[in-house]
């Protein structure tokens, strides 16, 4: 269903794409909340990753603006603006830059002052719950995604999901490393994990690939 014109969408496309749309804005009110709560955390315990994580979370939540502007559209019109989308998706892919680029300066600030950040059980329960929440929902917009035909739109951003959960992982383990072995150089560390996968996020917006990444793993 690409390109300037779309054909008229049947009953179940628009009920697949209205439930796609719910869970845009849910993606949007969840990242909302987990950014804010990770970014406050982070940055009163002094964990760069953290504060990475929550401005991710910011990230994530213009994609899913992005793309429930996409879906309304397409309710309202059946066709889409590409050169629109296309100028959206490189405005998306510049923020990852940014969070990669401010990322990799904090963290090797902190290597290099040897800053010790404080504890953060905020922090750990904010990532162990979106390590429950995103893989169920990168699953149900897949799940939409395929049976809209493979719906570049919805895998995409299904692929933006599952690319948080990893985000998680990788800061998650960085924060229980830390707590359990004190060693402060796991942070920045974790961090740099953080900026590797928002390059690469980056990258394919920039290309309108993202839809490329992962959608061949069932």
């Amino acid at each position: 269903m690409s390109g300037a014109s779309s054909p008229v969408l049947s009953e179940p496309e628009i009920g697949l794409t209205r439930r796609g749309l719910r869970l845009a804005w849910f993606t949007i009110g969840y990242n909302v909340v987990e950014g804010v709560v990770a970014v406050t955390a982070g940055a009163i315990a002094g964990l760069v990753s953290l504060v990475g994580f929550g401005i991710d979370s910011g990230i994530e939540s213009i994609s899913a603006v992005l793309v429930a502007m996409r879906l309304w559209a397409r309710l309202r019109h059946g066709t889409v603006d590409e050169a629109k989308e296309r100028r959206a998706l490189r405005l998306v892919a510049i923020t990852f830059f940014l969070l990669a680029g401010y990322v990799i300066v904090a963290g090797i600030r902190d290597l290099a002052v040897g800053d010790v950040p404080d504890t953060s059980i905020i922090g750990i329960v904010v990532l162990a719950a979106s390590l429950v929440v995103m893989p169920l929902l990168a699953a149900a917009k897949r799940r939409v995604g395929m049976a809209l035909g493979g719906d570049p739109l919805i895998l995409a951003d299904a692929a933006e999901t599952r690319i948080c959960v990893w985000l998680s992982v990788s800061t998650l383990a960085g924060l229980v490393l830390f707590q359990l072995t004190g060693a402060a150089w796991l942070d920045p560390v974790a961090g740099f994990v953080i900026a590797a996968f928002a390059i690469h996020e980056g990258i394919e917006a920039w290309h309108g690939e993202l839809v490329e990444t992962g959608d061949d793993d069932d």
